[in-house]
């Protein structure tokens, strides 16, 4: 059982994203890289957010667990879409995270590992796409 379930609803990429409660709506629009005017968001960004976002929670968490303080940590993520020669888009994704420097290069490579193996976006996307951790 689900401890919470979001809502939304869309029409395409050439519409608006709105969640249940309305606290989310927003102007999808193709970009420009595909044909779009690109004079909204994209589904590429919105799932960048939401990984972004879900993985630095993640890692407060691990790193709480750790008696590591990442208060001043940030976590970038780049997702990628590409053709997977079958016709139809595959996405791939690049996180980026940036930690205190006195979080030692081991410290901090074994919790951005750990965090992966906590992270829901990261345990949805384990075998389904590519994701390359990188720790800056």
């Amino acid at each position: 059982m689900s401890m919470y379930t979001a809502i939304a609803t869309s029409a395409g990429r050439d519409a608006r994203a709105v969640s249940s409660d309305g606290r989310l709506d927003v102007k999808l629009a193709l970009q420009k890289e595909l044909g779009g005017d690109g004079e909204g968001t994209n589904p590429e960004q919105l799932f960048a957010a939401g990984y972004a976002a879900c993985f630095a929670s993640a890692m407060r968490l691990v790193a709480g667990q750790r008696r590591l303080d990442v208060a001043d940590a940030s976590v970038t993520a780049e997702i990628g879409l590409s053709p997977n020669g079958a016709g139809g888009f595959q996405l791939d994704a690049t996180l980026r995270v940036e930690l205190p420097d006195d979080i030692s290069p081991e410290a901090a490579r074994e919790l951005v590992e750990a965090t992966h193996q906590v992270c829901p976006y990261s345990n949805a996307t384990r075998g389904n796409m590519p994701v390359n951790l990188i720790v800056e």
